[in-house]
C-alpha cells in the first residue's frame, strides 16, 4: 500500500544482466539508481529475489508485472526463464509477463500457450525491439490465443533509443487492425505514445473500450501537455500506473507525483491499481 492506495507497477524488467546488450545496463544506471542496482544484482548479474522484494514492499507496491522480452536486434533475450525464481519467491508480489517474437517463435501460437501456462498473465509485445509490425498477420495466432483465454497483450508503443530500434513500428494506429477484429481483447499501449503519437494513443483510449494506456516511461509532471488536446477527467480513466523499472529513480515518487495528478479519488484508485486488476485479472 502507498498512501493508503492498493499500488500496481504494470511495467517493470528484471531481467539477468549477461542475457543483455550493454545499451540496457547503460540505459538503467543513466535512468535509474545505480546503488540500488548493485545491491538487487548478484555479483553474476542475476537478481536477488529477496532483495527486489524488499525494494518494492518498500516502495509500497503491492504486485509488480514482470516483463521478459526476445530481442536479440535491439536489447537481447529476457527469457521468461529467468524471472520464474523471482516470482517464486514473492509470488503474491510478482507476476509473469509473457512475451513473443514472430521472428524466433513458431509456431507462436504454442510458444503463447507455453509462456501462459507457466503463469503469465498478460503477453507484451515489442515491434520496435524485435522489428514487427503490431498488425502483422503472423501474430494473429498469438492473439487469438489471448482471446480465447481473457489474456490482455501489452504492446510497446513509444520510441526508444536503443541501438537496432525501428521507432517507426511504434505508431499506435497500427494496433487499430488488432483492436477491431479482437474487439474482447484488452490491450494495453505501453508508454502511451511516447514521442509522436501521444495524440493517436489518447485517440485510441478513448474510442476503443479495451484499449488502455501504460504510463511507464512518462515524467508525471508533463502529462497534462502531453495530453492537452483531450478531455483530462476522461482520459485518466483510461490510464495504467507503471514505471519501466529499472529506469525510474523511485517507484514511490513516481506513483505520488501521478496520483497528484488526477482529478478525484476514485480516479486516483482506479490508475494506481483498480485498472490494472481489472485488466490484467489481478486480486485486490
Amino acid at each position: 500500500m502507498l498512501d493508503g492506495h492498493r499500488l500496481v507497477d504494470v511495467h517493470v524488467h528484471a531481467a539477468r544482466l549477461p542475457t543483455l546488450k550493454p545499451a540496457w545496463v547503460d540505459w538503467a544506471h543513466h535512468f535509474g539508481d545505480r546503488a540500488l542496482l548493485e545491491r538487487i544484482y548478484d555479483a553474476c548479474g542475476s537478481v536477488r529475489p529477496a532483495e527486489l522484494s524488499a525494494t518494492f514492499d518498500e516502495e509500497g507496491v503491492d504486485v509488480a508485472l514482470l516483463f521478459t522480452e526476445y530481442s536479440p536486434r535491439a536489447t537481447g533475450i529476457q527469457p521468461v526463464e529467468d524471472v520464474l525464481p523471482i516470482i517464486a519467491a514473492d509470488p503474491d508480489r510478482f507476476r509473469l509477463v509473457a512475451n513473443v517474437n514472430p521472428h524466433l517463435h513458431f509456431p507462436i501460437a504454442e510458444e503463447v500457450e507455453r509462456q501462459l501456462d507457466l503463469g503469465a498473465v498478460a503477453l507484451k509485445l515489442h515491434p520496435v525491439h524485435a522489428g514487427f509490425t503490431a498488425n502483422d498477420r503472423a501474430l494473429y495466432p498469438a492473439y487469438e490465443v489471448c482471446r480465447a483465454r481473457g489474456v490482455p497483450v501489452i504492446v510497446h508503443c513509444g520510441t526508444s533509443t536503443f541501438p537496432g530500434a525501428r521507432n517507426s513500428f511504434a505508431d499506435p494506429l497500427l494496433l487499430d487492425d488488432v483492436l477491431g477484429d479482437f474487439p474482447t481483447m484488452d490491450v494495453v499501449l505501453a508508454h502511451g505514445g511516447r514521442g509522436w503519437w501521444y495524440d493517436a494513443a489518447a485517440f485510441t483510449a478513448l474510442s476503443r473500450p479495451n484499449a488502455w494506456i501504460d504510463l511507464s516511461g512518462l515524467p508525471p509532471h508533463r502529462l497534462r501537455e502531453y495530453y492537452a488536446a483531450h478531455n483530462w477527467a476522461r482520459l485518466t480513466r483510461r490510464f495504467l500506473f507503471g514505471t519501466d523499472w529499472p529506469g525510474v529513480p523511485g517507484v514511490a515518487a513516481n506513483a505520488r507525483a501521478v496520483a497528484a495528478l488526477m482529478p478525484d479519488q476514485e480516479t486516483t484508485a482506479l490508475v494506481l491499481a483498480g485498472n490494472a486488476d481489472r485488466v490484467f485479472g489481478l486480486k485486490a
